[in-house]
């Protein structure tokens, strides 16, 4: 019986293939297609709980959507150079990294987040990025940091009216929605917007101080001028006969 060297074997497998190493195996679940013409990687229903590793670097749809996703971690995403579409619609994400989409300012252009956990997103995610994103059906808080995403990106066609306050919003929110109170109110309390209102109310505080001295002023001056009116007329007192003495001193000069 023909005895191998150590390490021959492997060897032998080797170039039984051609010479090329063993293909790298993708996540269960998942698979690489090609959809109208880009580089489509689907990991749909894959019950993945994390970003999973082995997404070819050529990926531009990358489709992580109807898993358990809780969170994205800082720079999951940066090893994908051409990424133009990502969905990580209905998750039970919970949390974004402010680097969540490091990497991706140049290329990522459709971003799905509907249907999750979220209930605030951290603006630092979205800074840099030229998206268009859906945010509806996620129990939001509806506060400052909401409001200033909304500044930094574009929403999906249809899907504004899905973005609707959750239980954690203050109570006169809940169930509205989001759009529609930020037309009307100012959440941020201080930074852009914020600022802008204090000085507001500073600039209404101040006039109407003013505003209240100038009132104040003219009551008083119209009570004084009507005080001044009541008060019986003085007549001038009536010229005083000549004295006596005065007299004898004329009637003796005569």
């Amino acid at each position: 019986m023909l005895l191998l060297a150590p390490g021959l074997l492997p060897l032998l497998l080797v170039m039984s293939t051609g010479g090329s190493a063993p293909p790298q195996t993708l996540p269960q679940g998942c698979y690489i297609a090609e959809e109208a013409g880009e580089q489509t990687f689907r990991c749909s229903q894959a019950g993945l709980s994390a970003v999973p590793n082995g997404i070819p670097n050529d990926t531009r749809k990358l489709y992580l959507d109807a898993n358990q996703l809780a969170s994205v971690p800082a720079g999951a995403f940066q090893h994908l150079p051409v990424l133009e579409e990502l969905d990580l619609s209905h998750n039970v994400l919970v949390h974004l990294s402010g680097a969540a989409f490091q990497g991706l300012e140049g290329t990522l252009r459709h971003l799905d987040l509907s249907a999750n956990q979220l209930a605030s997103v951290p603006v630092a995610a979205f800074m840099g990025l030229q998206i268009q994103v859906n945010l509806s059906a996620n129990p939001w808080h509806c506060d400052c940091a909401l409001q200033e995403v909304l500044r930094h990106v574009r929403l999906a066609p249809g899907s504004g009216a899905g973005i609707v306050c959750g239980p954690g919003a203050r109570p006169d929110l809940v169930g509205q929605e989001f759009l529609l109170l930020a037309g009307e109110e100012e959440l941020c309390g201080t930074g852009r917007g914020g600022t802008r209102r204090s000085t507001d109310v500073a600039l209404l505080v101040t006039m109407g101080g003013w505003l209240t001295m100038v009132v104040a002023y003219l009551i008083h001056y119209v009570w004084q001028n009507r005080d001044e009116t009541r008060r019986p007329f003085k007549r001038a007192p009536p010229p005083q006969p000549a004295r006596s003495e005065d007299s004898s001193t004329l009637s003796t000069v005569v």
